[in-house]
């Protein structure tokens, strides 16, 4: 038994795995079988560590169709007979070694995701984290991402609108790439990854498997290192053309009625998509490995298990409707295959033509996997002290400031990125990249879709529960602020190795955090992803979680836009002024300094906010709005002049309403709850009743006038200086050059 249990160690299965494993069988498990409990265990597919602190999550609301775990992506009712499915994937470590294929394929994955439940995908988001963008490597890094996101969304016509990108150290050598997707569909063609139906055929469906992709769950279920540009193999290579055909065979498919049950053959390739369809229709399932399509010779059965050629699916047919299934495979010119049938029972049989490959249980390769208590140790919250903040030199111009954070690649306009993507494909975009959240027309009817994507590792790391709590609070006023009604989120939560006890404390507070807000606001938790081991030689990035959150606007001529939109309109400013400035840009970009306290979060205001926005929405008393967030008061004032049709500037009325705080606070403080918003001059007194009837304080502090922002005796630019600072910080970097 020595030679297994060191193959099983290099899969990365544990003594105490390895011998449940043998007992369970009764026998030595074959090098084949080692292989596919390798992957299944891994942290990745089996989500080990991450499994107890997840049960925490709201996963129940009116609107779920599917809960959370129980389908590849989370489907909401939206009425009018119609369901959003939506998800976010990571595509981590495959992005640091082969950028472009790595950001490519982690699209690919995503949409396949959503069209295995039976949506069409209608928007793709996404949210990048790199290093510092003076370094060539990290250059190289977001040309390639950005360049394979764009060529596989575009290619697959589906518009990529909205998402974020930061830059920060933490992420040198170790970019995180998270992919998100939404599909509409009608609510009565949902479809589960759920084999069900003894002899119904089982087939696979796409392109050839071949070699690339191999252990590609095992590669992110550990650090990058030095070595890890050796596990190019584990990175896949995408054909969206391919993916293209897949899809619409596949909705045909199910408008047909002759689907049980799709499944992605994502992580863990054909070994995962298989156990997983039987596990969650408690059947057992036989397949014969001969008659799998290749493309490279030679293959093994532990190969072709695992591979994670891309663009694979794996349905299952109803006995009977197999040549009315074959007929729509031959129209979009897909390759199929019959490679075997649902059986009663537990049992999972790998034959490979006479020969059998695996023989195992289904329940012990899928929910038999180990479930760890690791140990979580508190991080000491590196704070910014009164003493040294009484010492921060008060800068003399004020202009100048707003200058640097308008050119930090952090804030600037990623214009530069979403310039790459095709994002109004379809007609459906209403609101594109560059705003609080992306909106599109839902075409049939008067709603429309607003959706976002957003993250907070710096949060995060200072303060992990404030962090959590920020990172949905802020995805929740991205959809407040552009009138809609938020409604659930998907996640993905992005750290580094969980064995060590100060990562997996980070994880288990920011886990906490996310749900806290998420039963105030009611905005359940449809599913995610749980992304560990991202760590460089330098260490853990920042632990980052990213939300996506979908909502409705019931009116779709009653969007709400970043730009203000006419002079001699009132400018007003919702939410509590607090005197915070850690964790801010402002404190990063001007003084080097990354330290908290993280700003505080009251979730009953951000609920009275979202619910504010709706009733001002809804009565056409709003004609611009941004929530506050990266950069304070003075960079969303700058946004906004800068998003104006027109250029039009703002004169902030400096006097009662700043409540003598100092202007560091004031205009770069990035207090939470808070919303910036213009109405004529005749709605002003209804806004501020409406607000205070909804529990908020709101003040006016200006009017849009002239072509530049002014706040008297402190600041003072013009829309155009602004504009050039902000939309130029990429190309001052990177070049012209697109990356097509």
């Amino acid at each position: 038994m020595m030679m297994e249990q060191n193959v099983a160690q290099s899969l990365g299965l544990t003594e105490e795995a390895f011998m449940k494993i043998a007992g369970v069988l009764g026998r030595e498990p074959n090098v084949t079988e080692l292989g596919m409990f390798g992957v299944m265990y891994s942290e990745h597919c089996s989500y080990a560590s991450s499994k107890p602190v997840l049960k925490v999550f709201p996963t129940e609301g009116s609107r779920l169709l599917v809960r959370a775990g129980e389908g590849d992506a989370g489907v909401i009712d939206i009425g009018e007979g119609l369901a959003l499915v939506f998800k976010i994937e990571s595509h981590n470590h495959p992005s640091a070694v082969e950028p472009f294929q790595g950001a490519a394929t982690g699209v690919g994955g995503i949409i396949r995701d959503v069209f295995t439940m039976g949506a069409r995908p209608i928007a793709l988001l996404n949210s990048l984290r790199f290093g510092r963008l003076e370094s060539p490597r990290t250059q190289q890094l977001v040309r390639g991402v950005v360049g394979g996101i764009g060529f596989y969304g575009n290619v697959m016509g589906i518009p990529t609108v909205g998402g974020e990108v930061v830059f920060d150290e933490t992420y040198d050598g170790n970019p995180l790439v998270n992919a998100m997707c939404v599909g509409v569909m009608k609510a009565e063609e949902l479809t589960r990854a759920r084999a069900e139906g003894e002899h119904n055929p089982v087939f696979y469906v796409g392109a050839t498997t071949g070699r690339d992709g191999l252990g590609g769950a095992s590669f992110a279920s550990r650090d990058l290192s030095e070595a890890s540009s050796a596990d190019r193999p584990a990175v896949q290579v995408g054909d969206p053309f391919l993916e293209k055909l897949l899809l619409e065979a596949c909705l045909e498919l199910i408008q047909e009625g002759v689907v049980v049950s799709m499944k992605d053959m994502g992580a863990a390739g054909l070994v995962c998509s298989t156990s997983e369809s039987a596990a969650a229709g408690g059947v057992g399932m036989k397949i014969d490995l001969e008659k799998v399509p290749r493309r490279a010779q030679g293959m093994t059965p532990y190969e072709i298990l695992l591979s994670e050629s891309q663009e694979r699916m794996l349905l299952v047919i109803r006995k009977g409707e197999e040549q009315r299934a074959r007929r729509i495979f031959e129209k979009w010119d897909l390759e199929a295959v019959e490679i075997g049938r649902v059986t009663d029972g537990d049992r999972f049989l790998v034959m490979n033509g006479s020969e059998v490959a695996a023989d195992v249980p289904v329940s012990l390769l899928t929910r038999g996997a180990p479930v760890y208590e690791r140990e979580a140790r508190e991080v000491p919250q590196p704070v910014l002290s009164d003493e040294e903040r009484r010492k921060l030199p008060q800068p003399r111009d004020w202009g100048a400031v707003l200058d640097r954070l308008l050119d930090s690649p952090t804030i600037a306009s990623k214009r530069w990125v979403w310039e790459q993507y095709d994002h109004m494909v379809r007609t459906n975009t209403v609101v594109p990249p560059g705003a609080d959240a992306a909106v599109l027309r839902l075409k049939g009817t008067r709603m429309a879709l607003a959706v976002t994507c957003d993250g907070s590792g710096r949060y995060t790391a200072l303060d992990p529960y404030r962090g959590g709590l920020l990172a949905v609070a802020e995805s929740y006023r991205n959809l407040a602020a552009c009138g809609a009604e938020p409604l659930a989120i998907t996640n993905g939560l992005n750290f580094g190795n969980p064995q060590k006890p100060e990562v997996f404390w980070q994880f288990k507070r920011c886990v906490e955090g996310m749900a806290e807000a998420c039963r105030v606001l009611e905005t359940p938790v449809t599913g995610g992803n749980v992304s560990f081991y991202n760590e460089n030689p330098a260490g853990a990035v920042d632990p980052t979680p990213i939300v996506g959150m979908v909502g409705i606007l019931r009116d779709a001529d009653r969007i709400l836009t970043t730009g203000f939109k006419e002079q001699g309109d009132v400018v007003l400013l919702v939410g509590h002024l607090r005197d915070e400035i850690g964790a801010s840009e402002y404190l990063k970009v001007i003084f080097g300094r990354k330290l908290g306290p993280v700003p505080m979060v009251n979730l009953p205001e951000e609920k009275a906010l979202g619910s504010l926005m709706l009733d001002l929405a809804g009565r056409g008393l709003v004609r611009s709005s941004h929530d506050l967030s990266e950069g304070g008061l003075a960079v969303a004032l700058a946004e906004c002049a800068i998003k104006s049709s027109e250029g039009v500037g703002v004169k902030i009325e400096a006097g009662h309403w700043t409540q003598g705080l100092g202007w560091d606070a004031l205009l770069f403080g990035e207090g939470a709850g808070r919303m910036l918003l213009t109405a004529k001059q005749e709605h002003e007194k209804e806004v501020l009743e409406a607000a205070s009837r909804h529990g908020l304080p709101a003040r006016r502090i200006g009017i849009c006038h002239g072509r530049e922002i002014l706040i008297e005796r402190v600041l003072q630019r013009s829309v155009e200086e602004m504009r050039h600072l902000y939309e130029g910080a990429f190309t001052r970097r990177l070049g012209e050059t697109h990356v097509r």
